[in-house]
């Protein structure tokens, strides 16, 4: 079967010419998602890095939500943080809300020198799609 390069309804505009995600046979890629309002591209990003990763997991949400999928069939995440030494604590802080005790994905996490928009905060994950069910393209 070939990868399905898919952009989600509903799901935040790209910064930059890319799908929301691939589906490759049983794993989903999601492209790193930016804190940006998908109501509304051109709003101010939210202040400090933990409202930053709030709105950075929900957009996620609504990609997986896209394919039938949701934060609990994430197998891999990397974070990428703008202010690593700053930012690093707080945004592990709130981390594990998204994911069921005991199922947090693994992940790796760097610091960048700069991310679109000056966000302090951008996420891609991996999904295990085996036996969900896809909704129609």
């Amino acid at each position: 079967m070939m990868p399905q390069y898919l952009m989600i309804a509903g799901a935040p505009a790209p910064v930059a010419p890319f799908s929301h995600c691939v589906r490759a046979g049983d794993f989903v890629f999601v492209t790193g998602q930016m804190p940006t309002d998908p109501a509304d591209d051109a709003a101010p990003l939210a202040a400090g890095v933990q409202a930053q990763t709030r709105r950075v997991m929900e957009n996620l949400a609504i990609v997986l939500a896209g394919v039938g999928l949701d934060l609990s069939h994430v197998v891999q995440a990397r974070v990428y943080l703008s202010e690593f030494a700053r930012d690093y604590g707080a945004m592990n802080a709130i981390w594990p809300g998204f994911f069921a005790p005991g199922r947090l994905p693994a992940r790796t996490c760097v610091g960048v020198s700069g991310l679109a928009r000056d966000a302090l905060v951008e996420v891609d994950l991996v999904a295990y799609a085996a036996g969900a069910t896809q909704p129609p393209a």
